[in-house]
Formats: C-alpha cells, sequence, structure tokens
C-alpha cells in the first residue's frame, strides 16, 4: 500500500523503474532483459508478452500428451494507468517526468559505479543466470541452495508419506501439500 502523498508515490515508481540498474545488473534501465514497464511509460507503446497457463501444462501432461510449448499460451497486453499524483498531467508531460526519473536513476547508478569501480553484468549474463538465487558472494549462494535441497527432500518425503495414506503427515513451512491447504511459516 503507497498513501497518497507525491514523493510516497514518485518514489515506488522509481523504485521499479530502478530494477536491474540499481542492483549494478545492467547499465541502462531499458538494457534490463526482464519484465518492465519503463519502455511503455516512457513511450505509450503497449507492452504484451504470453501468459502460460500451467495449469492445462500439468493437465496435458498428465493425460501424457505431446504440445508445443505455446500450445496454452496466449498473448497479453500490459494496461498500465497513471500514478494518482500525475492524473491530472498529459500523457506527454507524465512520459517526460518519467524518462528524467529514469535519466536521474542511470545517472546515479554510473556514479556508484565510478566510485566502486564495479562493474554491471550485462542482460547477456543476466539471461545466464541460473533463476532461483542472485546472491554476490559464493557463501551466500551456497547456503540458499542447501536451503532448498532441505526443502526439496522435505516436500518429496512428506509427499510419499501422503500418498502412502498418511493424511497428518508435516509438510515444510511456505509448501503448498498436493490437494491440501497451504502450509503457514
Amino acid at each position: 500500500m503507497v498513501s497518497d502523498e507525491d514523493a510516497a508515490q514518485i518514489d515506488r515508481l522509481r523504485y521499479g523503474l530502478a530494477h536491474g540498474v540499481k542492483e549494478g545488473l545492467v547499465e541502462k534501465v531499458l538494457e534490463w532483459p526482464g519484465v518492465h514497464g519503463a519502455r511503455a511509460l516512457m513511450t505509450g507503446e503497449a507492452e504484451q508478452g504470453y501468459w502460460f497457463d500451467g495449469t492445462q501444462e500439468y493437465a496435458a501432461r498428465r493425460r501424457e500428451e505431446d504440445f508445443d510449448r505455446m500450445r496454452f499460451a496466449t498473448i497479453e497486453t500490459l494496461t498500465l494507468s497513471p500514478l494518482p499524483c500525475w492524473k491530472h498531467l498529459s500523457e506527454g508531460r507524465r512520459r517526460q517526468l518519467i524518462t528524467n526519473l529514469v535519466a536521474e536513476i542511470e545517472s546515479e547508478a554510473a556514479a556508484r559505479r565510478q566510485l566502486t569501480g564495479r562493474q554491471v553484468l550485462g542482460a547477456s549474463a543476466v539471461r545466464g543466470q541460473h533463476p532461483l538465487f542472485h546472491t554476490t558472494s559464493k557463501a551466500a549462494r551456497q547456503e540458499l541452495y542447501t536451503a532448498y535441497r532441505w526443502f526439496v527432500a522435505a516436500f518429496r518425503g512428506a509427499a510419499e508419506k501422503l500418498r502412502a495414506g498418511n493424511l497428518t503427515v508435516p509438510f515444510p513451512p511456505g509448501s503448498f501439500p498436493p490437494a491440501l491447504p497451504f502450509v503457514t511459516g
């Protein structure tokens, strides 16, 4: 929830626009290879992408059907609304304000990189990353992998016991047991 204060709304927008740049992954906002609303906000062009219906894919796999990865995909168009504090402004003025925010974000990030000597990872390297964990140290990444392996092993063990008829088997916190309610932490 964001308050109706202009500064709070603009700050949250700025935070979202800075994604990828603030983490030192890319140099420019529009270089981010993932989902991002900056281009649509700056140009007014609609953003489109695919929504993959995982439920239908899962059902098809259960029926042992062969299917193309796009069979259960539909094109979705992202519709963005102006910040409440900017609704009274023309679309052109809103685009200019967003373009200015992006310029500030990129300038501040460039100054930080110059001070620290750090280089950006780059869009190609971002695409090559494993999607599970993003860390800055090998030790932190290893810790996350260890926790993930524990979680998967605990979930699979509980699922086996459930299939064997034990309806009271505990599942790990944060999991969605098959056909049972979410387990809170």
